[in-house]
């Protein structure tokens, strides 16, 4: 591995231009992310290479095609069941248990949707609660909005804790050889912190969505939900298949994909769909624009730049009396670059810039822990910070409910005050108790 540069150099600059004026694309929405996402990454590539510094090799492996394969299984999988009446079912259940109650029913969603995604991949998690959601929402006549964004940020918050919630952690605990129980027992306490943060503030700031109680004219009938229960059954045994194999993929050794391709295999094999219907209810637009996406940071990460900032925190680290300010620096730098970065390539840059302190005498161990909570908090800054985010996003613009739509800006609007309440809160605790997490 070649030594990182110490300062900003042409290829770096250009790759920086490139990503920069895509993401002004996006937030301001003259052109749809997908399109802006395609044509950006071809010009990654052909700037690249007439740099020297991207090549259509590296191009190709910059895309997370286990991300992108998991996402195609899981909506084909959801997408067998939705006609069966078992979304209706449950929504009703959650419509009834918060009585009517905007507020509590965000409560509610949040923290279950929260403590799946510490067990399952958090994107899966919202793929499956997003069309949920909609449904609840819509027998309630509550905008639908705060509900999808509520869990996309607290799931990304949830799979913080666990060492399968979220692709970074395995990475970290891989390399950090930390167990599933020390990973737990660390990131439970600023993980909690931030729960409690982030939904104190999403309450705030959508407190004018949550007021609306049920009128005593809506049916809450569960009993009529149920469209077709021998499809149910099927459906939902292929599901807590997946579900049972994403609990214990990592010691198989089976990819995230490979698993909800088990379960859409067992579901076709059940349920025979026609496969033209099937794939129809794959959102393309949502694959290619993070295939795209990740093509646009693999071009940023080939020219040095995310090396560079792994550069300056190593530097800090080697100082004496300066690791706590590291570990710190590190939350801090990790959330800001996860709001514009995917968070896996962030992740993957900075293992090996970690590892290579240790052999300098530097205790690495805090630094693992700030590693996790920056990448998985930061994530909830902008609408494209966590691949749940545009889950979330996608929904909301296919839901067909008037006024149910957000835009870039208006989820920075509180997406980035909340992002910064908890790592405020996350960092006071990890501070406080800083000799736990040596």
């Amino acid at each position: 591995m070649e030594p990182a540069a110490s300062s900003l150099s042409p290829d770096m600059i250009i790759a920086a231009l490139i990503l920069a004026i895509s993401y002004i694309l996006i937030f301001s929405e003259v052109i749809h992310r997908t399109s802006v996402a395609i044509i950006a990454s071809i010009v990654m590539i052909i700037v690249g290479m007439l740099s020297g510094f991207y090549s259509q090799e590296a191009a190709m492996a910059a895309i997370d095609v286990n991300t992108l394969l998991l996402l195609m299984g899981m909506m084909m999988v959801v997408a067998m069941l939705r006609p069966t009446g078992g979304f209706e079912y449950v929504a009703i259940r959650m419509a009834r248990m918060a009585r009517g109650d905007g507020r509590l029913l965000l409560v509610y969603l949040s923290l279950v949707v929260s403590l799946i995604s510490m067990v399952l991949d958090n994107v899966t998690t919202i793929i499956i609660f997003a069309p949920l959601t909609v449904l609840i929402t819509r027998m309630l006549h509550l905008n639908p909005m705060p509900y999808l964004v509520a869990e996309a940020m607290l799931s990304n918050i949830g799979g913080v804790a666990t060492l399968v919630g979220d692709p970074p952690n395995i990475m970290i605990g891989s390399a950090g050889g930390i167990s599933f129980n020390s990973f737990l027992l660390h990131m439970i306490g600023p993980v909690l912190i931030s729960w409690l943060c982030t939904t104190a503030m999403l309450l705030f700031f959508f407190r004018d969505h949550l007021k609306i109680k049920v009128s005593g004219s809506v049916d809450l009938d569960e009993s009529r939900a149920i469209k077709n229960y021998p499809a149910l059954w099927k459906a939902l045994a292929s599901l807590a298949l997946v579900i049972i194999l994403f609990f214990i993929h990592h010691h198989l050794d089976l990819y995230p994909s490979f698993v909800s391709f088990i379960g859409l295999a067992m579901a076709m094999a059940l349920l025979r769909p026609r496969p033209e219907d099937l794939f129809g209810e794959v959102n393309w637009s949502v694959l290619f624009f993070f295939a795209g996406l990740f093509v646009i940071v693999g071009g940023v990460k080939a020219s040095g730049l995310l090396d560079l900032a792994g550069h300056q925190l190593a530097v800090m680290a080697k100082e004496p009396d300066m690791i706590l300010l590291t570990a710190i620096s590190l939350i801090w730098v990790s959330a800001l670059l996860s709001a514009v970065f995917d968070n896996i390539p962030f992740t993957v840059t900075m293992i090996p810039v970690i590892l290579g302190l240790e052999g300098q005498g530097v205790n690495i161990t805090p630094l693992w822990w700030a590693l996790a909570l920056g990448v998985g908090v930061g994530g909830n800054g902008t609408h494209i910070g966590a691949t749940a985010n545009i889950i979330a996003v996608t929904e909301l613009e296919n839901c067909g409910l008037s006024g149910a739509k957000i835009s870039p800006t208006q989820w920075m609007r509180f997406g980035l005050p909340t992002m910064f309440f908890s790592l405020i809160a996350a960092s006071l605790f990890y501070a406080v108790f800083f000799n736990f997490f040596l």
